[in-house]
């Protein structure tokens, strides 16, 4: 079989499995294992699949419109939940911390215990009044800015400056994507003032829960090299976890 056709089949296989196995593909293609290793390999430098152990796995690409804020708390909210409770879990007492915005973020604060005192900054109105209505004694700060109706955020200049001047103990940051070392999101001005965040806080969270995984959005704002903490769900595969954990330390429980 030529090259060209083993191409075809195993990304085919992929539209199919969303994960294949090199063990699959050599009695698929009946090929040595070692040429679908080359194969896989070539494939995934010319960014047509993700590389994993012992096989690959597909891209997902999100759809050209952003699902709003709304819309997207109706989606996934088991693995939503399990991940605010392990991003709450890391935060102290007297910490000042930095929230994004997204849906698993506003979950955060119904899930703090124990804290007696604690600052939050962020540009999400939906992350301010989940804080605002908790009975958390927090010190709540709501970086102002052009309001966003899509994610309920503030953006522009005004909200980046703000948020440029603080420095924070720890950031939680979510996304709409991550692909290789690759963190993205699907506007550019909240990318930029989640960057900066990022780089003003001593402990760096992505928050992705699996289904973010492996999937591509419109703006690169961020590192997986440059974050300290990836929390994502218990139930992400073996494969992919041990793929992540070359860029980052992952949290999943």
């Amino acid at each position: 079989m030529l090259k060209k056709e083993r191409f075809l089949k195993i990304l085919s296989e992929l539209d199919k499995n969303d994960i294949v196995t090199v063990n699959d593909l050599t009695t698929l293609l009946d090929c040595s294992d070692m040429t679908i290793r080359r194969d896989l390999e070539e494939l995934s430098e010319s960014g047509k699949l993700i590389r994993i152990h012992g096989g690959a796995q597909k891209i997902s690409v999100s759809p050209l419109e952003e699902a709003s804020h709304v819309e997207k708390r109706e989606v996934h909210i088991k693995e939503k939940q399990e991940i605010a409770k392990s991003a709450a879990n890391e935060i102290e007492n007297f910490d000042t911390i930095f929230i994004g915005p997204g849906t698993t973020l506003e979950l955060i604060a119904q899930n703090i215990k124990n804290i007696n005192s604690l600052r939050v900054v962020t540009i999400s109105i939906p992350v301010f009044e989940s804080f605002k209505n908790s009975d958390l004694n927090c010190e709540l700060i709501l970086a102002g800015g052009i309001y966003r109706s899509r994610s309920g955020t503030l953006i522009g200049a005004l909200a980046s400056n703000a948020v440029s001047g603080l420095k924070f103990d720890k950031a939680f940051v979510g996304v709409n994507g991550i692909q290789n070392s690759q963190i993205m999101t699907a506007n550019t001005e909240e990318g930029r003032i989640q960057s900066v965040a990022l780089n003003n806080s001593q402990k760096k969270y992505i928050v992705a829960d699996r289904y973010k995984l492996n999937r591509n959005d419109f703006y690169t704002f961020y590192s997986l090299d440059d974050v300290d903490y990836l929390i994502t769900n218990k139930s992400t595969s073996k494969e992919t976890i041990d793929y992540y954990q070359q860029y980052v330390r992952l949290i999943t429980n």
